[in-house]
C-alpha cells in the first residue's frame, strides 16, 4: 500500500491529494467479512481534520488546494490510465468479497469486530460451511442403494476374532479407507481369550441321566468340575437373589440356573459368585427368545472389558509384565445350555414355588436336584488388528472425535458387526467426499476405527485405550459407537454421557426418520429422556471409553420391544434382521449413519465443542441431595454409627465449586472472541477435562478399571457410597464406618478436583473446602 501511495504521489506532482484506504476483515464464520473504503482528500482535512488521513499524515502544514484545468498531456493521460486501473481493481475486490460474504454462514452469537477495527493478526482458521449446507451434503451422500453393495462386500459366515476371516475383513476396511484418500494405520495386539475345548467338550449331567454336551460356551469361565443342587434364579439380577435370600435359601455350593436377558452374562455370574454359588447355567427361555430350543449361545463372563490378563495396560507383543488377572474374572464355572436342556431340568425341579414377582410356574429346586457341570475351555493367545482411517482437521488437527464399529462375530453376525462396519465405511466415504469435492473443512479431526475381538468384551477397543491412554485423554473428545445400530424398527434408544445429552436432543430433532417426520417426532413422544434415553450398561461398547478413559461417548440404535434375540448365536443373518425390520435394513442404516454423522460433524464444525456442562451439574445436585438425606436420616436414628468429624458440608461445597466453575466458564465463553483460535482452544480444553476428571485418581485401573465416580462401578463411586449408607442404616455387618469415611473424603475431593480443573487458571480456583 505504501508503494502504491508513493507512485500516486509522484503522479500528483508529489502531493498526496487523495487516497483510498482498504480495510478487509474476514471472519471464519463469514458474517463479518467486510470491505471498508475510506476516501480522504485535503479538502476534508481542511474542513474537519477528523478523517482517516489524520491518523496517517502527521504533517500539519497544508498547501492550499488548487483547481487545475487538465489537458491531454502525457502525464494526464498516464493519470487517467492509472485511475481507471485503480477503479477496476477496487470494483473487482468489492465484487469478490461481496460474493464471498454470501457464501459464508452467519456466525454464532459472539462479539463481532466493528467496521473501523483492523484485524492485526491472521487467525489461520478454516472457513466454515453453513451448518444447513453440511446437513444437506451428508444427506445427499448417504443413500440406501449405496449400502447394499457394502453389506454384500462385508458379509461373512466366519469372522471370529483373530481368524483369517477377521483379517480379510480388516484388509477390506483399510483398502476402502485408502480408496477414499484417507491416511490409514493398524494397531496390533496379542490377546488371551478362552475358546471351547479343541478335543473333548464341556458337559452337563442332571440327576445322572442323559449327559449333555453343549457346543456354546462362555469365554473366561473358571475351569473344572462341580456337583451341586440346582437353584432357579430367574434372570440372576441382584433383586432376584434378594428375593431368594428373603426366603432363607442357602446358595452356597448351588448350581444356579438363570435366563438370558436384562443384564449381561458377566453380571449374572458375578451376582451368583457373591453368594458363594459354585456354577451358573444360562439359557434362552422361549418366552423371551423365539430362536428354537436347540440354538447354542455364545458370550463371555469377564466383569470388565479388554484382555483380562493385562488389566490396565495394553497387550502388545512381548510386553514385560508379571502374570496378573483382572479382578473381574469369575472364580466359578459358567456355561450356556440350550432351551431344550434347560426345560428338561426345570420340569423336574422340586422345592418352593418361585416368587410371584417372577410370574413363572417354575419351582426353585431342592436337595434332590443334583447336577454336575464340567467346563474345559482353552486359553489361547490370538493376534488381532484394529484398523484406522483419519480425516484431519484444518484448525485443531490434534483434537479428534472417534467413530468405531466392531468387526468380528461368533457367526455371521450381520446385526452385531456387518451393519455397523457398513455404516462406518459409508460415513468415511461420505465425509471424505465432502472434504475433497464440496469444500467442507472440519475444524477438528475425525478418526474411523474398526475393532477386533468385540465379542470377547470390547478387547480391541479397550487395548487401544490402554495403549494410548495418556495421549487420548487429552485429545479425543468424543466416541461414537456404531455396534448394533439396527436390531429392529419400532423403537430408537440412545445411551450417552450427560455431556452429550443436549447434542443428542438437537440431533434427534434434525434427522428425519420418515418423510416429514424426525426421529424426535417419531420416537420421543415429547419426553425423550424416558422414551429414548437409557442408562449405559456395562456391556455397552462405549462404556470403557467413558468409564475407563473419561471420553464422552454415545451408543444408539433402532430396536424392537425386546432384546434382539439373535445376538450371541449363529442365527444373526441378513434374513433374520430383515424379519425384525420388515426388510428396511438399508433405510434404517442410512438414518443411523445420518444420526452418527450429525453428531460427529457438529463436534468438528463449530467453534465450541457441543458438550453441555449443565447436565452434570443437575446429576451431581441430585446425587448430593440423596446422600445428604440418607446421612441426616442415620444421624437422627443412629448418630453413633457416623464419624463425629463427618459433615456433608464437604460434599455440598465440592458440588458448589463445580457449579460455580461451570457458570464461570459459560461467562468466559460469552465474553470471548471465538475467532481467536488460541482462546477458543483454551476454552474447549477446559470443557474436555470434565469427563476425564470424574475418574477417581485414588483407585487402580487394575482393580477398578471403570473409575468414573458417577457412571463407573466399584467402591469409589457415588452409587457405592449411597449403598454403604443403606447398609449402615440396616445394621448390615459388612458396613464399615472407617471405610465409609475414607470413601466419602476421596469422592468429595474428586469432585473438587474436577471443579478446580474446570475453573482454569490456578488463581481462579475455588478453595472453600
Amino acid at each position: 500500500m505504501e508503494q502504491a501511495r508513493s507512485t500516486i504521489t509522484k503522479i500528483f506532482n508529489g502531493e498526496p491529494h487523495s487516497y483510498t484506504r482498504f480495510n478487509l476483515t474476514q471472519n471464519m464464520e463469514g458474517d463479518s467479512s467486510q470491505v471498508e473504503m475510506k476516501l480522504s482528500s485535503d479538502v476534508d482535512e481542511e474542513a474537519g481534520g477528523n478523517g482517516v488521513g489524520d491518523h496517517l499524515n502527521h504533517n500539519s502544514a497544508r498547501k492550499p488546494y488548487v483547481t487545475q484545468r487538465i489537458g491531454r498531456t502525457p502525464k494526464n493521460l498516464c493519470f487517467l490510465v492509472v485511475t481507471t486501473l485503480l477503479i477496476f481493481v477496487i470494483g473487482y475486490l468489492v465484487g469478490y468479497l461481496m460474493h464471498r460474504k454470501r457464501d459464508l454462514p452467519p456466525r454464532p452469537d459472539v462479539s463481532v469486530p466493528r467496521s473501523d477495527q483492523v484485524v492485526l493478526h491472521e487467525t489461520g482458521a478454516a472457513p466454515l460451511m453453513d451448518w444447513e449446507d453440511v446437513k444437506k451434503l451428508l444427506a445427499e451422500k448417504l443413500t440406501a442403494t449405496k449400502f447394499e453393495p457394502v453389506f454384500s462386500d462385508f458379509s461373512s459366515v466366519n469372522h471370529q476374532a483373530g481368524s483369517p476371516g477377521d483379517e480379510d475383513l480388516a484388509n477390506k476396511v483399510i483398502n476402502r479407507f485408502k480408496e477414499y484418500g484417507m491416511d490409514t494405520w493398524t494397531d496390533e495386539h496379542f490377546v488371551k481369550v478362552q475358546d471351547p475345548p479343541i478335543s473333548g467338550s464341556n458337559r452337563v449331567l442332571f440327576k445322572n441321566r442323559k449327559e449333555e454336551r453343549p457346543k456354546g460356551f462362555l469365554s473366561y469361565s473358571a475351569n473344572g468340575t462341580v456337583t451341586g443342587t440346582v437353584l432357579y434364579a430367574h434372570y440372576g439380577q441382584e433383586n432376584d437373589f434378594m428375593l431368594l435370600q428373603s426366603r432363607n435359601i442357602n446358595m452356597t455350593g448351588r448350581v444356579v440356573l438363570v435366563r438370558a436377558g436384562r443384564i449381561s452374562f458377566a453380571e449374572k455370574v458375578a451376582n451368583a459368585a457373591k453368594l458363594n454359588a459354585s456354577a451358573v447355567l444360562i439359557y434362552a427361555d422361549p418366552t423371551d427368545y423365539s430362536i428354537g430350543d436347540s440354538t447354542q449361545l455364545f458370550g463371555h463372563v469377564h466383569m470388565g472389558s479388554g484382555d483380562p490378563y493385562t488389566p490396565g495396560f495394553p497387550s502388545f507383543n512381548h510386553t514385560q509384565f508379571p502374570p496378573v488377572r483382572s479382578s473381574g474374572l469369575p472364580n466359578i464355572l459358567a456355561q450356556t445350555i440350550t432351551a431344550a436342556m434347560a426345560l428338561n431340568i426345570v420340569r423336574e425341579l422340586g422345592g418352593q414355588t418361585a416368587p410371584t414377582e417372577w410370574k413363572t410356574y417354575h419351582k426353585l429346586g431342592d436337595d434332590s436336584d443334583t447336577i454336575t457341570v464340567e467346563v474345559n475351555n482353552v486359553l489361547t493367545e490370538k493376534k488381532i488388528n484394529n484398523v484406522f482411517g483419519v480425516i484431519k482437521g484444518f484448525v485443531d488437527a490434534d483434537r479428534y472425535v472417534v467413530i468405531g464399529a466392531q468387526r468380528d462375530a461368533w457367526g455371521p453376525g450381520f446385526a452385531a458387526s456387518t451393519v455397523g462396519t457398513g455404516v462406518l465405511v459409508e460415513l468415511a466415504r461420505s465425509i471424505s467426499e465432502m472434504v475433497k469435492n464440496d469444500g467442507f473443512k472440519p475444524r477438528r479431526t475425525i478418526v474411523f476405527a474398526s475393532w477386533s475381538a468385540g465379542e470377547y468384551g470390547s478387547i480391541g477397543a479397550t487395548e487401544w485405550l490402554e495403549g494410548y491412554l495418556s495421549s487420548l485423554s487429552m485429545k479425543a473428545f468424543s466416541y461414537i459407537n456404531l455396534d448394533g445400530v439396527v436390531t429392529g424398527r419400532s423403537g430408537f434408544k440412545v445411551a450417552g454421557s450427560p455431556l452429550l445429552h443436549s447434542l443428542i436432543l438437537s440431533t434427534l430433532k434434525e434427522v428425519n426418520f420418515s418423510k416429514g417426520k424426525t426421529l424426535f417426532a417419531q420416537f420421543a413422544n415429547n419426553n425423550w429422556e424416558s422414551e429414548v434415553l437409557e442408562p449405559m450398561k456395562l456391556d455397552n461398547p462405549s462404556y470403557p471409553f467413558m468409564a475407563f478413559s473419561g471420553i464422552p461417548s454415545v451408543s444408539f440404535g433402532f430396536s424392537s420391544d425386546s432384546d434382539y434375540r439373535y445376538f450371541g448365536t449363529v442365527l444373526d443373518t441378513r434374513e433374520a434382521l430383515n424379519t425384525v425390520t420388515s426388510n428396511q435394513v438399508p433405510q434404517l442404516a442410512v438414518t443411523s449413519a445420518q444420526f452418527a454423522g450429525h453428531i460427529a460433524l457438529r463436534l468438528v464444525h463449530d467453534h465450541l465443542l457441543r458438550l453441555d456442562l449443565g447436565k452434570y451439574e443437575k446429576t451431581l445436585l441430585f446425587q448430593v441431595a440423596q446422600i445428604n438425606g440418607k446421612v441426616k436420616a442415620i444421624q437422627r436414628v443412629k448418630a453413633q454409627q457416623l464419624p463425629k468429624a463427618l459433615t456433608v458440608h464437604w460434599l455440598m461445597s465440592a458440588y458448589g465449586s463445580y457449579s460455580r466453575a461451570s457458570r464461570a466458564l459459560a461467562s468466559d465463553i460469552q465474553n470471548s472472541d471465538l475467532d481467536d483460535i488460541e482462546k477458543c482452544r483454551t476454552i474447549n480444553d477446559r470443557i474436555m477435562t470434565v469427563e476425564r476428571n470424574f475418574l477417581s485418581p485414588y483407585v487402580s485401573p487394575k482393580d477398578s478399571p471403570f473409575r468414573h465416580i458417577l457412571l463407573g462401578s466399584g467402591p469409589h463411586t457415588i452409587t457405592a457410597l449411597s449403598k454403604h449408607l443403606d447398609a449402615m442404616r440396616a445394621d448390615n455387618p459388612e458396613a464399615d464406618t472407617d471405610l465409609f469415611h475414607n470413601q466419602f473424603a476421596l469422592l468429595t475431593w474428586t469432585i473438587q478436583g474436577c471443579a478446580n480443573s474446570l475453573a482454569g487458571d490456578i488463581w481462579s480456583l475455588d478453595n472453600e473446602i
